[in-house]
């Protein structure tokens, strides 16, 4: 069975084909810069060296087909043709109160979708824009649909609902969302398969930092309380985005400067973070350098973005009474010895230590516990692998086994704990 994902963004498309009789991705690649100057495609076929191919993608439809050609190209592809695919799978930021699950696409699906477009107007649509280009494009295979809210909808309400008019929950849908369900969902079983348990036995804190940052207390395998809402710019410091602030400064400031809605929109969310506070960096190795360099608002930056995701870890360990594991995962939890250090620093009362050879051996290292020997809560680097979950769930529904909680506990379990 071969499953094709795409993850079409505004200005990328990324994909991957898997070989789900294997497990394995034979291939990867990302379209990047469409729709402007420049454009062009990176294309992996496992075991052999990345192509990078100027192409000129002035629409999305470009990019696609041209990732389908690659395809199946002679040269350089996985497929004698097209054809050959049994599914694809797409990524979709939001499913709102419709989806708590993986879905076959049609027309209700859609326009679902696009009813959700107002909880994410920068990523539903070119998630939308993708599905309709592929599946216009390749008519006689299924297409599905997977959510980045999805595993997030087991909050129970005490977690989701904001004390704000109820009505605005009842007409508007405002509640807590989350997002990056999919690698907080992958990390979480992974969480359970190297403790040697079933996911329904164990309480895990997954803490997910990349550019956007995420956290999630998982209860005996479902999200119990995650740190982003309504919109992601809800919960910790993050590269470009606000996180949790006063809800006051926005209205006080917007009069201050004399600015509406929409800029103080872009403000928040394009603008502050850790750009914010160091007024010129987004990546945290420029951050880092910047402090050892003497830089004080680097240095600041390094250290509120790490105090409030220890706050959450300690808010989250009350909320589940505790946990059995911190998981590290996304670019930076995954490479950043630093960070996870200082996130993890005077936790001990709360039986969390971490062991510093071991943590800063774990660069690029894979899956890797670096936790001390004296520590009670296990502290893991896990590797995120959405595409997998994707293609997962699609192979699932093709063969009408999904359940997404018992197949993830079977699969997982099954790949094993391989330091």
């Amino acid at each position: 069975m071969k499953i094709l994902t795409i993850n079409c963004g505004s200005s990328s498309v990324k994909y991957s084909l898997w070989d789900m009789r294997l497990r394995e991705r034979v291939c990867e690649g990302i379209a990047e810069r469409v729709t402007l100057d420049g454009s062009f495609v990176k294309h992996k076929v496992k075991g052999k060296t990345e192509e990078v191919l100027k192409k000129d993608f002035r629409k999305h439809d470009a990019a696609i087909t041209t990732i389908l050609s690659l395809l199946a190209d002679k040269k350089l592809g996985v497929v004698g043709d097209v054809s050959e695919i049994d599914a694809v799978v797409h990524r979709v930021v939001h499913g709102g109160k419709f989806f708590s699950r993986s879905v076959k696409i049609d027309e209700s699906v859609i326009k679902a979708v696009e009813q959700c477009s107002k909880l994410a107007p920068l990523h539903n649509p070119p998630n939308l824009l993708g599905i309709k280009i592929a599946m216009d494009t390749m008519r006689n295979i299924p297409h599905f649909a997977v959510f980045d809210t999805a595993f997030l909808s087991t909050l129970p309400s005490h977690a989701y609902t904001y004390a704000i008019p109820y009505e605005w929950y009842e007409k508007f849908d405002v509640r807590k969302y989350g997002f990056h369900g999919t690698s907080h969902l992958y990390v979480s079983r992974r969480a359970a398969a190297l403790l040697g348990r079933r996911p329904s036995e164990v309480n895990v804190i997954t803490v997910h930092i990349g550019n956007g940052v995420s956290i999630t207390a998982v209860k005996n395998g479902a999200a119990y309380d995650h740190s982003m809402g309504f919109t992601p710019l809800e919960g910790a410091v993050m590269g470009t985005r606000c996180g949790d602030i006063d809800p006051a400064i926005p209205l006080v400031m917007m009069k201050q400067l004399n600015t509406n809605a929409d800029e103080m929109e872009k403000i928040l969310n394009k603008k502050s973070g850790l750009l914010g506070i160091t007024g010129k960096y987004v990546d945290r190795r420029d951050i880092q350098k910047a402090a050892d360099e003497g830089d004080e608002r680097s240095k600041l930056a390094i250290d509120v973005e790490c105090y409030r995701l220890r706050k959450y870890i300690g808010a989250y360990m009350a909320a589940m009474n505790g946990t059995d594991c911190i998981i590290f995962t996304a670019g930076v939890g995954e490479n950043q010895p630093l960070h996870r250090e200082k996130i993890c620093e005077n936790l001990e009362s709360l039986g969390i230590a971490i062991d510093r050879e071991k943590n800063m051996r774990a660069v690029r290292a894979g899956e890797r516990e670096i936790s001390s020997s004296e520590s009670r809560v296990k502290i893991f680097v896990v590797p995120t692998n959405e595409e997998l979950v994707f293609a997962e769930d699609a192979a699932a529904l093709l063969e009408n086994r999904y359940d997404i909680h018992t197949q993830f506990e079977y699969e997982f379990q099954k790949i094993g704990y391989k330091p």
